[in-house]
């Protein structure tokens, strides 16, 4: 412990593995520390059932017809991801690929008007999908291929609009799209979860439409994918990275104290040692008075015999509720996974509804998609606070990350890296910083 680093990281969630991950691959000592006993923070993945009992006060334990307890990997925060999009991208870059597999989730489903429809993952489907009229599909796929086709950087794609001012909602009067396939494009393809976005430039939305279908064109079911054995892989896999790199990890360890000098970081006092430092990453938890809370987010943990109904019996799914389908300002997100994906025992399912918390009922604000799950044969509650950082970090050299929302994949989460990494270095992010230099310090060779 008594050792000068150049970054020290409290917490293992996501957030933070992946960031030490790029600083030990760039050359920097790191020591990750984390007071709990198990890698992932708020990210993590409960394993065994017992356990997740327990993190609930759940009076008992898990009944007989729940299988073995280590055949369950529960995520508490449910997410999945892009398939092109940055989290991926940053999976391949470091080729921490080659510590997790991946399953693509096998479709994507809109509420609409008290039912489910799958969202059309080809032209076909969508010709032939009962999510809007002949003449709507028509127009829509007039908008698809002019979204497909749109570069930023070449202004004849552009067919008079001004990527930089034209608003969304312009866009859509441009190719006449009606509510109804207006609310679908913003909230089941460019996954935004309120209607703010229709008064902002254009750019971002067509970009998040085109990163949609780029996922979808990877795999043909749905953009998303997933990792076996649960999200908390993640985590452990840029750990690994970081371990590879010469990075020190070391769990179950109480933090005392941040020690500050100055006005400036200086290390981190834990059962009586100081380990000191030039640089502190950590998760918000762990600097309660350097954080300001931003919001709530609810999250329904529901454990089902069933596959959902009218999704064709997939194993895996998400399903988006539009927030105006519901009279809400936030959508409301549920993510399902089963023993397909090594997260459950045999013949079980993992649905986990979610949203932004806007009333002092969120239980029954998340209910509609309950509704969909019934029956239900455990539910586990969960209502988390937001908190976003008030110290940029400049003066004080400590970098908080932002809580995990309650988006349904991890792209607001690589922003966060990304807007760290900068902060830190004084410099841009660049995928190709996270490239594993050629001469590692233990050369994986020699472990395998």
């Amino acid at each position: 412990m008594n050792e000068e680093y150049d970054v020290i990281v409290l917490g293992t969630g996501l957030t933070e593995c992946i960031l030490s991950g790029i600083m030990s691959v760039n050359g920097k000592k790191v020591l990750h520390m984390d007071r709990n006993s198990y890698y992932g923070g708020e990210s993590a993945s409960i394993t065994p059932l017992e356990d997740l009992y327990k993190r609930f006060n759940l009076p008992g334990t898990p009944p007989e017809s729940m299988g073995r307890g280590r055949d369950w990997n529960v995520d508490l925060i449910p997410k999945f991801l892009m398939a092109n999009g940055q989290l991926v991208k940053m999976l391949l870059y470091t080729e921490v690929t080659r510590y997790l597999d991946f399953k693509v989730i096998e479709g994507s489903f809109v509420y609409k008007g008290g039912k489910i429809y799958k969202v059309p993952s080809t032209e076909a489907e969508a010709l032939t999908s009962n999510l809007m009229g002949l003449f709507e599909k028509r127009r829509f796929r007039k908008f698809l291929v002019y979204v497909a086709s749109f570069d930023e950087n070449d202004p004849r794609t552009f067919e008079g609009v001004d990527p930089k001012k034209t608003t969304m909602r312009d866009v859509y009067k441009k190719f006449d799209l009606g509510q109804d396939v207006i609310d679908f494009t913003g909230h089941a393809l460019a996954l935004y979860r309120t209607d703010d976005y229709l008064d902002q430039p254009c750019q971002e939305t067509i970009n998040r439409i085109k990163l949609y279908s780029e996922s979808l064109a990877r795999y043909g079911k749905s953009p998303y994918l997933y990792p076996l054995y649960g999200l908390g892989e993640l985590p452990q896999g840029f750990a690994r990275l970081s371990a590879i790199y010469g990075g020190t990890y070391m769990l179950n360890k109480p933090i005392e104290e941040i020690v500050i000098e100055n006005g400036k970081v200086v290390g981190v006092k834990s059962e009586g040692e100081v380990a000191r430092c030039k640089q502190l990453i950590c998760d918000p938890s762990y600097v309660s008075d350097r954080v300001t809370k931003v919001g709530q987010v609810i999250r329904v943990i529901c454990i089902l015999s069933h596959p959902i109904k009218n999704t064709n019996d997939a194993n895996s799914c998400q399903i988006i509720i539009p927030q105006n389908q519901v009279n809400r300002k936030s959508d409301i997100y549920v993510c399902m996974i089963s023993s397909a994906h090594n997260v459950a025992a045999q013949g079980k399912y993992i649905a986990i509804a979610s949203t932004t918390v806007e009333t002092a009922d969120p239980e029954k604000e998340i209910k509609p998609a309950l509704d969909l799950l019934e029956p239900i044969e455990q539910k586990f509650v969960s209502i988390s606070d937001l908190f976003a950082p008030t110290d940029p970090g400049t003066e004080s050299q400590i970098f908080i990350s932002r809580t995990y929302d309650a988006t349904t994949h991890f792209e607001t989460t690589c922003d966060d890296i990304k807007d760290i990494y900068k902060r830190m270095m004084g410099s841009e992010f660049d995928f190709e910083e996270m490239k594993r230099k050629k001469n590692d310090i233990y050369g994986e060779e020699e472990q395998q």
